[in-house]
């Protein structure tokens, strides 16, 4: 009894092992039996590769489509708006920085320099600004963002106000933004404001404040100067004027043209407005210039209008015409500038087509050189063309012209020749070729003269009435009398000006 029962107590000590093991076993052999069964089901040449290689030799046969490229940049910034209002000695308010992140994770975003900022706010929430990555400045703060997308950041600011002669300024950073507005408050009237680096878009004054609206231009800095409003008393002044005047006249044979070039210096009050003596017959065509708002012909005098009130200078352009004799005595049109204490300039006349002036007779007039009376006169190349400036004087001096002009059948000439052509040529044994040509030409009207020199030739020397040429700006050119120009053009040619009658020489290297 005792020993049939101390069997059974043992036989339930050892169930829970006994059965775990038996589970095992049983365990053991059906994976045995399985490995079998595949082993035996698989056909001769079959691979058993794991899911990674698997998924390498996939990609490598179906590779996926390229990858897009990663933004140049991480972040950019679009637009920044100022709103301040002047306050002493600062400018406070709150700058708006429009951002447009393109990257994933996070991004530095450059505050501008030189703003104070009090605060940062994103979404409501405050933002803590960061120094700037190692070698780029230091002391440019930055912004941290997270999340791809466009963002407003709002920053409370302030700048320092600068003071200087009388003048008080701000200036906005410049910044690599698209758009950079600025909108300042001062809580005064009565100020002149200036600006630089952009565009003054907007000026009102409202209640007891003044303010403006402006638009920086490029990655400039945005500068507003403002001063104390000063009141102008030049236009209650009395008017003081110098002028000058330089007429172009041209006799054709039908019709004769009038070109005058006016220049107004005022140096007392402002002018509206200047008054041109006009000559009986003569008919103002147009008055242009960039100051010019209008202008009237009546009772023998032309009234050009100004835009604004001139205070300092102003210049525009008169042309007109009249009718006067082929040839013959004929009395030169006079244009002249009125209510001036001085006026200076001259007047140059020149025959249109065949024909020369044979003597004149002035009065209250120089003779002068062409190029003495600006460049309305000294462009012309005409071979008929006197040149006259006005006699010193009080502004009312009596002034008068009267050529007598011979007029000619126009015949069929030679307008220039080559006279005479000379060459000397040396041929060196290592086949190079040395030529000296010397030219006697007479010209009746050309003013240049070409010469096409053989292809692959290098110009060595070029002179023009004994004259050398030197070069200039990587073409050689060289100065005659009368302000002639004789040029190497590009293409292997020469050109040379006013020869009459003059012998040239050039010199060239070619190889045969």
């Amino acid at each position: 009894m005792t020993s049939s029962n101390a069997l059974v107590s043992l036989q339930h000590k050892n169930r829970k092992p006994f059965c775990f093991f038996a589970c095992t076993l049983a365990a053991l052999l059906l994976c045995v039996a399985t490995a079998s069964a595949q082993t035996a089901s698989h056909a001769p040449g079959w691979v058993v590769i794991t899911i990674g290689d698997y998924r390498s030799l996939h990609a490598k046969a179906y590779p996926p489509d390229r990858e897009p490229e990663a933004p140049p940049v991480d972040a950019t910034l679009t637009r920044v708006d100022y709103d301040l209002r002047i306050d002493g000695d600062l400018a406070a308010g709150r700058a708006s920085l429009t951002v447009d992140v393109l990257k994933d994770g996070w991004v530095r975003v450059p505050i501008p320099a030189g703003l104070l900022v009090r605060e940062a706010k994103l979404d409501g929430k405050l933002v803590s600004l960061v120094p700037g990555a190692a070698g780029k400045g230091t002391n440019q703060l930055c912004a941290l963002l997270s999340r791809p997308g466009r963002a407003v950041l709002q920053l409370d600011i302030a700048l320092p106000i600068t003071s200087t002669a009388g003048e008080e300024s701000i200036s906005l950073p410049s910044t690599a933004s698209g758009v950079t507005r600025g909108s300042v408050r001062l809580p005064r009237q009565g100020v002149d404001i200036k600006l630089t680096g952009g565009l003054l878009a907007e000026k009102s004054e409202l209640g007891a404040e003044s303010k403006w609206l402006a638009y920086a231009r490029g990655n400039e800095p945005l500068t507003f100067t403002w001063k104390r409003k000063t009141e102008d008393h030049r236009s209650t002044q009395a008017l003081r004027l110098r002028g000058s005047l330089t007429e172009l006249t041209g006799l054709g044979e039908d019709t004769t043209t009038i070109v005058a070039e006016v220049n107004v210096e005022v140096t007392q009050g402002a002018a509206r407005e200047v008054h041109i003596a006009l000559p009986d017959k003569v008919t103002v065509n147009q008055v242009s210039g960039a100051t010019v708002a209008d202008w009237e012909m009546k009772d023998g005098q032309l009234a050009v209008t100004f835009l604004e009130p001139v205070a300092q200078s102003a210049k525009f352009i008169v042309s007109g015409e009249t009718r006067s004799p082929r040839d013959g005595q004929i009395e030169i049109p006079l244009l002249r500038l009125l209510n001036t204490e001085r006026d200076t300039g001259g007047v140059a006349v020149e025959v249109l087509g065949a024909g020369e002036i044979n003597k004149f007779k002035t009065e209250g007039l120089e003779n002068a050189d062409a190029t003495d009376l600006g460049e309305i006169v000294s462009s012309r190349q005409s071979t008929s063309l006197s040149a006259f400036r006005f006699r010193s004087g009080d502004a009312k001096t009596t002034r008068s012209l009267t050529v007598n002009v011979a007029r000619y059948t126009p015949q069929a000439v030679l307008m220039a020749n080559v006279a005479e052509a000379r060459y000397n040529v040396l041929i060196t044994n290592e086949g190079k070729l040395l030529v000296q040509a010397r030219y006697a030409v007479r010209n009746n009207q050309r003013n240049f003269l070409k010469i096409t020199l053989p292809t692959g030739a290098t110009l060595w020397s070029a002179s023009l009435a004994g004259k050398p040429v030197d070069r200039s700006v990587g073409l050689p050119s060289a100065a005659f009398p009368g302000d002639a120009r004789d040029r190497i053009i590009p293409g292997g040619s020469v050109r040379g000006a006013d020869f009459r009658g003059a012998e040239s020489s050039a010199r060239f290297g070619t190889r045969i």
